[in-house]
């Protein structure tokens, strides 16, 4: 039987009165090994009042576990306790061998006595028990004393091992204002100490860093808070440090620290603000919608959704034209153009604007109110507007046959500005590369300046520029849409060539064509086409033609019996009239040829060619005659070409050609009144004479051209019938395109009687010349300077133009 002994450390009692205890049992207990009979137990004896011829053999008290202090810090080996069998009679013949986890390096043991000794540092924290085996050998033979016995070594704990908060350093938030007691958060420590073994892991909290604003629960490491109305706009950040003490916080015990850091969140306390309460802030008129004008900003000590503000304008009288919204990012008001200004119309504008807190909290609308008021002022600065028209488009329907010259819409336009620019009008050529229209520069009479024809152009979209008299840059613009109306005046006509044919064999009565004609004209009616033979055709004999009331008609033959040694062809002569008014009409001429049929009314030859040649002449011959012919007519145009050339003589060489005006003065005065242009063509042009004497006109003009002055009302600058006649003209002469450049016209429409210049006459004049004061001729410029010179005006220096 195995038995153990242990001997304590001087430091516990107890494993002291086991080994005791223990080896007082093994000194009175007998086992029997091998299945051999043992004398009667003495523990029995002791415990029991039977006689010991009566006690029965059984096995003895089984050990199973050794304890042994942890961090042993002597020199020697630590003694765990010892093992011994039954069977060992101290006489050395036992041999104990130790197996299992750490020995023969944690622990060792005497195989001699069995003493078992820790030969290292035990840490409880690191392993806690260790399991081993035991064995007894016959030291001689080696066999087996005692079966393999297990036990256990336990690591007896100390307090070695201070409290460590293996989450820290904590962070924990909480919201300011919140009410004394309001939990933050919990920390915990935990101690590597045995905690089922006195008081080494029980940890006591306390708060080192942190009161009065927070308390720590000294069993439970919750910490709260500790002082109410904490604003986190006057501290938002707190570091608090919390100990943990083990030995239930007695003096001696170990201890550990951790920091919290704690940050009140915010809640809506404070009310917005604005700083300033009056913002004076300007913009231009010419502002697009949608602009910024200016910022607005109510401060708020909140953060984050608390300080969101929302911008209103809730009075003034720009409610109308100035718009405000909020910048998410920065919270601030922007205010914006809600529609166009005008600062003719007017110049400033008031606005009051709310900032106020969209989210509430109920628990502090006692610090309220929650919203704040300023005032804006907006003034609005002129700048120089382009004109604007009115309206702002223009819709014309005009005829097609409109005279050129006519006037079909008056444009007009202001300039919004107060100054009020005289305005000068033009026409955007991009818009109207065929210039059919042409824009009055001072009074925007929109005329046209060529023939329209709605077959042509039906619409024209032009535009109509407006610009300052004092300031070019600025050009307003105007759409123009012109819808050319129709009017009859385009006639009826075939829409191709017709050719019919006709048999020998025709019946009286027998159709042989129905024709259709085209108008490119559009009435609203629709159009409607009457046929008939021309005039000249009225009584044909051979053919009639039938109206079929549809725009057709139908051609039918007025006899029977026709043949082509006769006649081959027919030129039959249709007048065409359309319904419009006036009613225009036209002659087509329908071509038909005399053909032969067979019964059937198939037609089997058209040529007359057999009927027409003798039988004698052959095709040869009749192309020799042919070519006869045509040799004499080229020998008859080269004669007279010849002859057209020998009167070239009388005709002066281009480069000899010289023009020249002969210009009689008649009196003085008066303008273009004083000169009168002759053409002296008929003197280097012999056939430009007229018999009788007769004055010719000039080739180069036409007579109302030459005289233009002469019919042009001198008290009227511009007028629309001048307009007209010259916009006429202009298209006439861009239409010649073989008359040549008018560079002998001259045409002085503002000199002379009527000129704002007066006369340079001195005839006219009621004062001697040393009386008349000539000095404003020097500011008429260069072109006049000789004549201030000759007239004694003062000299000094020449003006810049």
């Amino acid at each position: 039987m195995w038995t153990s002994g242990r001997m304590s450390n001087a430091k516990s009692w107890l494993g002291l009165g086991m080994s005791l205890y223990f080896w007082g049992l093994m000194d009175l207990t007998t086992t029997v090994l091998s299945g051999t009979p043992t004398p009667p137990c003495k523990l029995e004896a002791l415990l029991s009042d039977k006689p010991q011829s009566h006690s029965r053999t059984k096995r003895s008290w089984v050990w199973n576990q050794f304890f042994v202090l942890e961090e042993y810090t002597g020199t020697d080996p630590l003694y765990v306790g010892k093992l011994h069998s039954d069977m060992d009679r101290g006489d050395g013949s036992i041999k104990y061998i130790l197996s299992g986890e750490g020995a023969g390096i944690v622990f060792t043991i005497d195989d001699t006595t069995g003493d078992i000794h820790a030969i290292q540092r035990l840490d409880r924290e690191e392993r806690a028990q260790y399991t081993l085996r035991a064995q007894a050998l016959d030291r001689r033979t080696g066999r087996p004393m005692e079966p393999e016995s297990e036990f256990i070594i336990k690591i007896q704990d100390i307090n070695d091992n201070e409290p460590k908060f293996l989450d820290g350093p904590y962070v924990a938030t909480v919201p300011e204002m919140s009410p004394v007691g309001t939990s933050v958060i919990q920390v915990t420590a935990t101690d590597a100490d045995d905690p089922t073994y006195g008081n080494s892991a029980r940890v006591v909290y306390s708060i080192l860093q942190g009161q009065p604003y927070f308390s720590v629960d000294s069993k439970t490491g919750v910490i709260r808070t500790a002082l109410m109305n904490m604003d986190r706009e006057a501290k938002e950040y707190y570091e608090v440090i919390i100990q943990a003490k083990d030995m239930g916080g007695q003096l001696g015990g170990l201890a550990g620290t951790t920091t919290v850091n704690i940050t009140l969140s915010d809640v809506n306390d404070n009310p917005p603000r604005f700083p300033q309460k009056h913002y004076q802030m300007s913009v231009l008129e010419s502002a697009p919608v949608s602009s910024t004008v200016g910022r607005v900003f109510a401060k708020d000590l909140d953060e984050g959704i608390n300080a969101e503000m929302k911008y209103t304008i809730v009075d003034g009288d720009g409610a109308d034209a100035f718009d405000i919204n909020t910048d998410p990012n920065f919270q601030v008001g922007i205010i914006t153009v809600k529609k166009p200004l005008s600062f003719e119309s007017k110049k400033s504008y008031t606005l009051k604007v709310e900032g106020a807190n969209p989210h509430l909290e109920m628990r502090f609308l006692n610090l309220g109110p929650f919203q704040d008021t300023t005032t804006v002022h907006i003034s609005v600065e002129d700048v120089d507007e382009p004109p604007i028209f009115e309206p702002g488009f223009y819709f014309v329907e005009v005829p097609e046959d409109v005279a050129i010259g006519t006037t079909i819409q008056i444009i007009s336009a202001k300039d919004p500005d107060v100054t009020n620019n005289s305005i000068r009008y033009s026409i955007d050529r991009s818009s109207d590369p065929g210039r059919f229209f042409y824009v009055d520069i001072t009074t925007g009479a929109l005329m046209t300046a060529r023939p329209l024809d709605r077959e042509e152009f039906s619409w024209h979209n032009i535009t109509v520029l407006a610009m300052e008299m004092n300031n070019p840059s600025q050009v307003g613009s105007v759409s123009v849409t012109i819808k050319v109306l129709d009017v009859n005046d385009n006639a009826p006509e075939f829409p191709r060539f017709y050719e019919a044919f006709v048999c020998e064999n025709a019946k009286a009565g027998q159709l042989i064509q129905t024709v259709s004609a085209v108008d490119l004209d559009d009435p609203h009616s629709g159009q409607h086409f009457y046929y008939s033979l021309a005039p000249e055709a009225a009584n044909n004999p051979n053919f009639t033609i039938r109206d079929n009331q549809d725009n057709t008609a139908r051609i039918l033959t007025r006899r029977s019996g026709f043949r082509q040694q006769e006649q081959s062809v027919f030129y039959l002569p249709i007048l065409i009239a359309d319904s419009g008014q006036p009613v225009l009409s036209s002659t087509g001429t329908l071509t038909i040829q005399v053909c032969g049929c067979d019964d059937d009314g198939h037609v089997l030859s058209c040529s007359p060619e057999a009927y027409m040649l003798p039988v004698s002449l052959s095709r040869g011959a009749l192309i020799a005659i042919l070519a006869c012919i045509f040799v004499l007519l080229v020998l008859v145009l080269l004669i007279l070409s010849m002859r057209r050339h020998r009167k070239q003589p009388y005709i002066i060489d281009d480069e000899e050609n010289i023009h020249e005006n002969i210009v009689r003065y008649d009196d003085e005065g008066g303008g273009e009144e004083d000169t009168e242009a002759f053409d002296i063509a008929a003197m280097w042009n012999p056939r430009e004479a007229q018999g009788g004497g007769a004055p010719k006109t000039r080739q180069d003009m036409l007579p109302e051209i030459e005289s233009l002055s002469r019919y042009v009302p001198q008290t009227c600058a511009v007028s629309s019938t001048v307009h007209s006649y010259v916009l006429a003209k202009l298209y006439e002469a861009d239409m010649d395109l073989w008359a040549p450049p008018f560079d002998s016209l001259q045409t002085y429409m503002f000199e002379g009687d009527g000129s704002v210049a007066g006369s340079l006459s001195s005839l006219q004049s009621a004062t001697s010349d040393s009386e008349q004061s000539f000095d404003f001729l020097t500011d008429w410029g260069p072109r006049f300077r000789k004549l201030a010179e000759l007239y004694g005006a003062s000299e000094g220096p020449a003006p810049l133009w």
